[in-house]
């Protein structure tokens, strides 16, 4: 009996214990169920946070515009410069050469075609990879991935960023085919040089489309996508073929390429680069693109901007003025020039606006105003002939005191009795404060704005001395109405703008600023300016045709100037500082009118010799005609 009743209390507990049991996993199992459901209930409402915050992927691929890109051309043709990034021709995948997208592949996202946006393979492997560097060395972001950041969002480093970037990826593989997306890819990854897309880097960097790669070639383009500048070819080479012998090894592993054909491809790997694009015109580049604005509008297409450069005259001014700028110059302080050359209805042919683009992109041809000193006289001396008086006309050099006013020659002497014309020449200060004082310093500064001085001047007497600053372009293209018979000019780069398709928005129809002075005076100023270079203080100037022009040095020896023309062009050097220090001992006369010289010497070369308007210099007297007129008085 005893034992029957042990008995049936094991049961009964037995059966207490088995009923516990089944609660227990009942238990843990309902609870966990419902944890797992509020696990993604709650997953689910993150994802649907973030996903509110995604963009529309068909509104954002339809809207997504590129910045455009200005390609400013010279008078023959060639570029200049391009402005903006650059953006090659959209290409499918299926038109390019296999060996490009194997590349791409191979080296940034080998299971490409396996996964579905997001690859959790990839994601581990390059996880264990860091965790044992100890460092990021590897990225888990796939094709796609990089498509959604590159076309979607910004560049930050957060875990929302993040969510959003996977969430797209998968999205775009819903949306797109997989050609499709890795066309997406390969027209938009940035691959340096300013270039996105391969087939901008392929003409940038091989000089032939992304359709015409060789296996090389496509490798070193895959190579960039890691680091595009520190892989970059026109400027490291030797690190370019590393990573793109990395590249092929990667598409042998990945199964593209078969060693021998590897090796085959580093044979003939000594792939031709195009050389970094010197500083050539890019002050002129500048000013052009200044202007552009105001010509055309908001810019919103592709343009090229066809402009009035010469190539060659401006090759030998950057050339010059850099050569210039050097040895002797340097002991004499001379740190800075600029120098501008024009066709005399204002065409600029050259403009270098100083010694070193890549060092200062500060433009002294346009920007800078200084003292022009005497190279301010011509002026002066034509509103004296307006006045009445002629080039032989006779004034008294000698000490002059108005109102207190002693303005001095620069060499402290003076030499009494003296012509206009050796007055100028020889740039006598005190003969053309007479002059100013004759003509009057309101008439002066009408006369300086009616050639083009467009800044201010005080309209005073110290206009005579050249007081007022003006700029280079400004100053020299006031000289083109002597060579063009009493034009005045407004110096202009651009020809026409048009679009890629031909389509022009913009073409020059002429212009200028109307007839600023009479003909005759210009003969009479020709024939004085001629006679500054021929016996003047321009002689260091002095050409093998007929020319003219004039000196100028500021006080201080701070700026030195030299401005002249002949029928063909009209061109203006200036020497100097940026922080107006003084040089020792450099004027107009010496090294700018050097300059001038063999600039203006090789911007003829070849050109027939052409008089001056309005005046033709006399021909050379023989020995024997001298001494016969000396002779009889004849």
């Amino acid at each position: 009996m005893a034992k029957s009743k042990k008995t049936k209390n094991v049961k009964e507990t037995k059966k207490l214990a088995a009923r516990k049991t089944r609660r227990g996993w009942w238990f843990w199992l309902s609870n966990g169920l419902s944890v797992f459901i509020w696990m993604i209930l709650l997953g689910g409402g993150v994802l649907g946070y973030f996903a509110l915050g995604l963009p529309n992927v068909d509104e954002v691929v339809a809207s997504t515009r590129r910045q455009p890109i200005l390609t400013v051309r010279d008078a023959q043709g060639g570029d200049i410069v391009r402005v903006g990034a650059l953006y090659g021709e959209a290409i499918s995948v299926s038109d390019l050469p296999p060996a490009l997208p194997a590349a791409v592949m191979a080296i940034e996202d080998r299971r490409f075609y396996s996964h579905f946006g997001i690859d959790p393979r990839g994601f581990a492997r390059a996880m264990l990879a860091n965790i044992r560097a100890g460092s990021v060395v590897q990225g888990g972001s796939t094709i796609t991935q990089q498509v959604a950041k590159n076309l979607f969002l910004t560049p930050e480093r957060t875990i929302s960023r993040k969510i959003r970037e996977a969430l797209l990826a998968v999205w775009l593989e819903q949306k797109f085919t997989k050609e499709q997306i890795l066309t997406l890819y390969l027209n938009r990854v940035y691959l340096g040089s300013g270039t996105y897309g391969a087939e901008a880097a392929a003409q940038t960097y091989f000089g032939r489309s992304a359709r015409d790669v060789s296996v090389y070639q496509a490798a070193m383009i895959a190579g960039l996508m890691k680091a595009p500048s520190r892989y970059n070819p026109k400027t490291d080479i030797d690190s370019a073929r590393a990573r793109t012998a990395v590249v092929l090894q990667a598409m042998v592993d990945a199964g593209y390429l078969t060693s021998a054909q590897s090796e085959a491809a580093k044979s003939g790997g000594q792939v031709s680069v195009s050389k970094v694009v010197s500083g050539r015109g890019r002050y002129f580049a500048d000013w052009v693109l200044a202007t552009l604005d105001g010509l055309i509008g908001p810019i919103e297409d592709d343009l090229v901007v066809h402009t009035t450069l010469d190539p060659d005259v401006q090759s030998s001014s950057e050339r010059r003025l850099l050569s210039a700028l050097s040895g002797d110059a340097v002991k004499r302080g001379a740190e800075q020039g600029a120098i501008i050359v024009l066709s005399p209805d204002g065409a600029v042919r050259a403009l270098v606006g100083g010694r070193d683009y890549q060092v200062s992109q500060f433009n002294r041809a346009v920007q800078a105003q200084r003292q022009p000193g005497s190279a301010f006289k011509p002026f002066v001396y034509l509103s004296g002939l307006e006045a009445g008086l002629k080039p032989t006309d006779i004034m008294k050099d000698a000490p002059v005191n108005i109102n207190g006013w002693r303005p001095q020659n620069f060499s402290g002497t003076y030499e009494g009795d003296v012509s206009l014309e050796d007055a100028l020449a020889r740039s006598i200060n005190t003969v053309a404060v007479r002059v100013a004082h004759q003509a009057g310093p309101s008439a002066i500064a009408d006369t300086a704005r009616r050639v083009g001085i467009s800044t201010p001047l005080s309209p005073d007497l110290g206009l005579a001395l050249g007081t007022s600053e003006v700029s280079l372009i400004e100053l020299t293209a006031a000289y083109a109405p002597f060579s063009n018979g009493g034009i005045a000019i407004v110096p202009y780069g651009i020809l026409d703008v048009v679009t890629n398709d031909g389509r022009v928005l913009y073409q020059r129809q002429g212009g200028g600023l109307g007839r600023a002075a009479d003909p005759e005076h210009v003969g009479m100023m020709n024939r004085m300016l001629s006679k500054t270079m021929m016996s003047g203080t321009g002689k260091g100037a002095k050409l093998n045709r007929p020319s003219a022009g004039k000196t100028g040095t500021s006080q201080d020896f701070r700026d030195a100037w030299f401005v002249g023309y002949t029928s063909d062009y009209v061109a203006g050097v200036w020497v100097g500082n940026d922080a107006g220090k003084g040089m020792k001992g450099i004027t107009g006369g010496g090294l700018p009118a050097r300059i001038w010289r063999d600039v203006m010497l090789e911007a003829h070369r070849g050109a027939p010799v052409t008089a001056l308007s309005g005046w033709v210099p006399p021909k050379p007297v023989d020995s024997f005609t001298r001494f016969w007129r000396n002779l009889t008085g004849g």
